[in-house]
């Protein structure tokens, strides 16, 4: 951490516009509760930045100097998590969990631990003051804290000449902070793409330099940045950038994106944007619908049994790599599979089951987005959109009724004749 220039500029409340108005009421209590018993009580990371920007936070999250322990003296809904890294969940219901970190800061030297794989667990979990805390971040803009006591804005790293200039910058030495967590370059990604800022050249320079080192980063991980990627409709953006830069292909497994995938992936977040939620399954077939329609073109003659197993095999590296679940892997290759029956036209053999297959509507949706980037026959598109609505439309055939059977009369005869005696 510099030891230059240790004051913090800070911006008065008449300076800014948050508003406490803005701020969730059960973080508010949070905040005040901790204020009153004596304890600092920021509101930390993105959302501070959001309100600044004038976007709606998607989460708060609250920074103290108060222990793990002492926050749960003062909440009886609060539950400690983490076993190595402790945070303070409060709940005030099941969608509803404010998360409270207490500050924390860079070990020494004498502090790390022999082995590299653990220096990011310890690097997570020191205490330190909220200067030391905020050096610990990862960019300049997501480094800012905004102070109850006063409603003033605190900032150690820069973040809101940052914030002005729209540039994104790492705190400290890129490389180091690369190596420490390797997702920090999809994230760095991330953000330069939904807040449209700059990325910083050092940044960039480290991105290229450090790209083979995301293959270490833990899977789960990644595909969970993966898919805030499709969440928050910048998936083509960031994965275009992360092949420039080299990180695709480690990222992702060896995973490339030919252009066509790009543009469907540009089509897929115009989609997102238009407010049509992005599945995981939906998602995975638009990633590996290029290459698999380029092993099974329409155009051929292929049996279903070896399109499905083309369609196994192209979805299969990346779903074993991330543990995809089962039922995702099945709507991905339903959806491929769904693709290349639409492409091939209609009037083929098992059309009628094809249109009552409860993944026809959605592998439509793809096939749509994919017409648009090759420039497809629309009149094929919209052949099929008419035989769809038509079959949603037409009246569902009556089942005939059970007719009744009468219930069997008892024959008297059926005893066996006693013998006389």
């Amino acid at each position: 951490m510099p030891a230059a220039d240790p004051q913090p500029e800070i911006l008065p409340r008449a300076e800014h516009g948050i508003s406490r108005t803005q701020i969730d009421e059960n973080t508010l209590k949070v905040l005040y509760r901790l204020h009153r018993n004596g304890y600092l009580a920021y509101l930390v990371g993105g959302s501070v930045r959001d309100l600044l920007l004038g976007r709606t936070p998607k989460d708060f999250d609250v920074g103290t100097d108060a222990t793990p322990a002492q926050v749960k003296k003062l909440f009886r809904n609060c539950f400690l998590v983490g076993r190595r890294f402790r945070l303070a969940h409060i709940c005030f219901s099941r969608n509803d969990v404010i998360e409270v970190a207490t500050f924390r800061r860079q070990p020494a030297l004498e502090e790390l631990p022999e082995d590299p794989a653990e220096h990011f667990l310890l690097v997570q979990n020191q205490f330190g003051t909220p200067r030391e805390d905020a050096f610990r971040r990862d960019f300049t803009i997501n480094a800012m804290f905004y102070n109850i006591a006063d409603f003033s804005i605190i900032d150690h790293v820069g973040g809101l000449e940052d914030l002005a200039a729209r540039r994104l910058r790492v705190i400290g030495d890129p490389l180091v902070r690369f190596q420490e967590d390797p997702v920090r370059m999809l994230r760095a990604l991330e953000f330069e793409a939904r807040l449209d800022f700059t990325l910083d050249e050092v940044a960039s320079a480290g991105i290229r330099e450090c790209a083979p080192l995301i293959s270490e980063a833990a899977p789960a991980r990644v595909r969970e940045e993966v898919l805030e990627l499709f969440r928050h409709a910048v998936a083509a953006k960031v994965l275009r950038s992360a092949q420039t830069a080299g990180l695709l292909d480690p990222l992702l497994g060896g995973y490339q994106a030919d252009q066509a995938t790009l543009d469907l992936l540009t089509q897929l977040d115009q989609r997102t944007t238009a407010g049509t939620k992005c599945e995981e399954g939906f998602a995975l077939a638009a990633l590996f619908l290029s290459s698999f329609l380029q092993k099974c073109p329409a155009t051929g003659d292929l049996q279903i049994g070896d399109v499905l197993q083309t369609a196994n095999r192209a979805i299969g590296t990346y779903s074993n790599y991330f543990r995809i679940a089962h039922g995702i892997r099945h709507q991905a290759r339903e959806l491929l599979l769904g693709c290349y029956r639409l492409g091939r036209g209609r009037g083929r053999r098992g059309e009628r089951r094809f249109l009552q297959h409860p993944a026809t509507p959605r592998s439509l949706e793809l096939f749509m987005l994919w017409s648009r980037v090759t420039g497809g026959e629309p009149e094929l598109v919209d052949s099929w959109r008419d035989a769809l609505r038509n079959r949603e439309e037409a009246p569902q055939s009556q089942p005939k009724p059970k007719t009744q059977r009468r219930p069997r009369r008892r024959r008297s005869g059926n005893r066996r004749p006693q013998p006389n005696t």
